[in-house]
């Protein structure tokens, strides 16, 4: 049984709150589908860049009041106070900051020069996750491979696997960039090779033929774990960048690092420490966030769970002949201070439009900042933790965020508010377009939003899809499929096992589409984006939090059974 009550705002804002029975495990609601500072100017950007935006152009744009010595501050948007920023040095005291370069980042069909998903959901608006174009004619899962992995114990939890956001990395390497690394000729040769790299919990980074789940290198032995989804340099650099989730290894504790890998050496060369005297966040170092980097100007940008956003200038270099890759980075913070944030940290992977940039943090704000002045643009309230990464998309020539929290603080700190809240913002301004509500619950694991939604494109382009977890039970989920344009339900599927892992829409070389979720049973869907039901399933044997990552027709995620998994869609 499905009950639906919807009130509809004046203007753009919409809100809505659906009540799903918990006896209900496998319901479908279809509705009808609608109409379809002053700084020192940066040097430009090179011939074919797309243009910076100019910071005084954005709607309603003021200059930010000084604060002291080089702190600057504004009104947070649609709520009373105000919050500051500045650039810090390694002791966070605020300095001057002057931009060299312009970092602008492009298209995001551009971001990857070469073959593969490189970074969370695959690129700075995070709208990816796939690579390819599949042939599928029995529209049927089918396990490929397994890989066997460990586990580890720590901070009083058991980590099996690869957990949230736990997406592995799929790359297809120049031939010279093969032999520079040392792989077996057979890969080498291989003209449609594609390695899996990916980190996970047990603290090891493991190097897979995507074909037969063969290992190409030694696992990296790193010791510590890995929750969040690593980066591999877009302009095919052998480089990987890796934030470590866990500092706790069966009772033993280590540093906090953001770990830089030189896949040639197969080995960590630089890392940024987590207990950051500058950061505002002091007791807890950790990096779920999957860096962006801008291969123009060699620039990465990397939010981090003590409060800080790092800028690093890597001053790389990479000679396939000699067999070489190096980084010399210069690193910059960026600090702020909001009101009411007690929880500084972002665990979410931030998103790029051109020079600006967006994310959220725990403590329930949404912001956005210049990527080469480090200017913050506007700040706004959401209500709660947000860790599901926003999603960027650009509509009728206006740029938009989707975003949705999580139920947590605001009952872990004693409140009644148990809403997940989903919503659209103009990503220039900071200002609510509409959203949506589903309750939730929080039992001391977190409910609502903890998945990246997806944007549906072709057949599905006027829809956004939402999946929140632990909503008429703490068990159970809902995913629904949202109008972009209205916020209006197009279709709403209950889950008989809640789901943390990202949705992803495919795409087949025939123009069907379908989606893919992995849930807390292990169980992954096979779903019609046009309806939400189920196409078919297969089991991964216990739960998957991580999101997984595609090529071609391989799907590639691991499960709490100690496995990684190659998935063929057929």
């Amino acid at each position: 049984m499905v009950k639906a009550r919807r009130a509809i705002a004046t203007g753009v804002a919409l809100a809505a709150v659906l009540s799903v029975a918990a006896c209900s495990t496998e319901t479908v609601q279809t509705g009808q589908r609608p109409n379809k500072p002053a700084e020192s100017a940066p040097s430009a950007p090179p011939t074919g860049q797309p243009t910076p935006i100019r910071l005084a152009s954005l709607p309603g744009w003021t200059e930010p009041t000084k604060e002291g010595d080089n702190t600057f501050s504004r009104p947070l948007t649609q709520a009373e106070g105000r919050f500051s920023w500045s650039v810090v040095d390694e002791a966070g005291k605020p300095v001057p900051y002057s931009a060299k370069d312009q970092v602008v980042f492009g298209d995001p069909s551009q971001y990857a020069q070469v073959p593969g998903v490189l970074t969370f959901r695959g690129n700075n608006f995070r709208n990816g996750g796939t690579y390819g174009t599949p042939e599928v004619t029995q529209q049927k899962l089918e396990v490929a491979w397994t890989k066997q992995i460990g586990e580890i114990r720590g901070e009083g939890s058991y980590w099996p696997g690869a957990g949230w956001t736990g997406q592995p990395l799929l790359v297809q390497w120049p031939r010279e960039t093969k032999v520079a690394m040392g792989l077996a000729d057979k890969f080498v040769n291989d003209d449609s090779f594609v390695e899996v790299i990916y980190p996970v919990f047990e603290g090891k980074i493991y190097r897979l033929d995507l074909a037969t789940g063969e290992q190409t290198r030694d696992p990296i032995e790193v010791g510590w774990g890995f929750k969040g989804t690593a980066s591999i340099d877009p302009r095919g650099y052998p480089l990987l960048y890796a934030g470590q989730g866990l500092n706790d290894t069966n009772g033993t504790y280590g540093p906090w690092r953001y770990r830089v890998f030189d896949l040639i050496q197969n080995k960590e060369v630089w890392h940024i420490s987590g207990l950051d005297p500058a950061a505002p966040r002091h007791e807890w170092g950790a990096f779920d966030s999957s860096a962006l980097i801008d291969a123009e100007t060699d620039t990465l940008i990397e939010p981090a769970e003590n409060g800080l956003i790092y800028k690093v200038k890597l001053n790389s270099s990479y000679d396939p002949a000699a067999k070489k890759v190096s980084i010399d980075p210069d690193v910059t913070r960026l600090r702020y201070a909001a009101p009411g944030n007690v929880r500084y940290g972002v665990e979410n992977s931030a998103v790029a439009y051109r020079n600006l940039m967006f994310a959220a943090d725990n403590s329930g704000k949404l912001f956005g900042w210049d990527a080469t002045s480090l200017q913050m643009l506007w700040m706004r309230e959401v209500g709660d933790d947000t860790d599901a990464s926003l999603v960027l998309s650009e509509e009728d020539g206006k740029v938009f965020l989707y975003t949705g929290n999580e139920v947590d603080n605001r009952i872990a700190d004693g409140g009644t508010d148990s809403i997940t809240n989903m919503r659209k913002i103009d990503a220039m301004t900071g200002e609510q377009v509409w959203q949506y509500d589903i309750p939730a619950y929080y039992t001391g694991i977190n409910g609502g939003v903890l998945a990246t939604p997806a944007l549906g494109t072709g057949p599905s382009a006027d829809m956004v899809f939402f999946n929140v977890s632990r909503t008429t039970a703490p068990r159970e989920g809902d995913m629904v499929a949202l109008d972009k344009k209205t916020g209006e339900v197009i279709w709403r599927r209950h889950l008989g096992n809640y789901s943390w892992s990202s949705p992803t829409i495919v795409t087949s070389t025939s123009g069907t589409q379908y989606g893919i979720l992995a849930d807390s049973d292990g169980v992954m869907h096979l779903f019609d984006p046009q309806t939400g039901l189920d196409i078919h399933t297969i089991s991964l044997g216990k739960n998957v939090e991580a999101t997984p990552a595609m090529f071609g027709d391989t799907l590639v995620v691991a499960s709490y059974d100690r496995n990684i998994y190659a998935i063929k869609l057929r």
